[in-house]
């Protein structure tokens, strides 16, 4: 499988992460004493420097908090057969946020609010990248 843009690189604390999304599963970080989740991954909970985060499967349900449209491409020679694209904040119905390319809808289409579900795209053997889409209908 050739990809040829940039590519994340597991580290220690985002691994657990890297993992699931190849198994497309999406998993977040949860403080025991506190229950609230978090993203980016983080060695510590937030607020101390005790207690270690559990990693927990997300829903993959949320709703576009923020989003930008990406017009220009950076580096051109990289990206400039997929602008427009977006770029979204997606608030977690776990209540945490984290970022994630918007797909499957026209970047014109995208409102705050609008309700998104994970999908994920194999793009090398190794990393998978989870992306958002309208949810379905239930």
């Amino acid at each position: 499988m050739s990809y040829d843009k940039p590519l994340p690189v597991p580290d220690p604390e985002s691994r657990p992460f890297w993992e699931a999304a190849k198994a497309h599963r999406l998993m977040v970080q949860r403080c025991a004493s506190t229950g609230e989740y978090h993203f980016p991954p983080t060695t510590f909970c937030p607020g101390t420097a005790l207690e270690r985060p559990q990693w927990v499967e997300a829903s993959g349900r949320g709703k576009v908090f923020s989003w930008i449209v990406v017009r220009h491409p950076t580096p051109k020679d990289v990206y400039a057969d997929e602008v427009p694209y977006a770029v979204g904040l997606i608030e977690l119905e776990e209540g945490c946020r984290m970022t994630g390319n918007i797909v499957g809808v026209g970047v014109d289409e995208i409102f705050a609010d609008m309700l998104v579900q994970v999908a994920f795209r194999d793009v090398t053997d190794e990393i998978t990248l989870p992306v958002f889409e309208p949810a379905k209908a239930s």
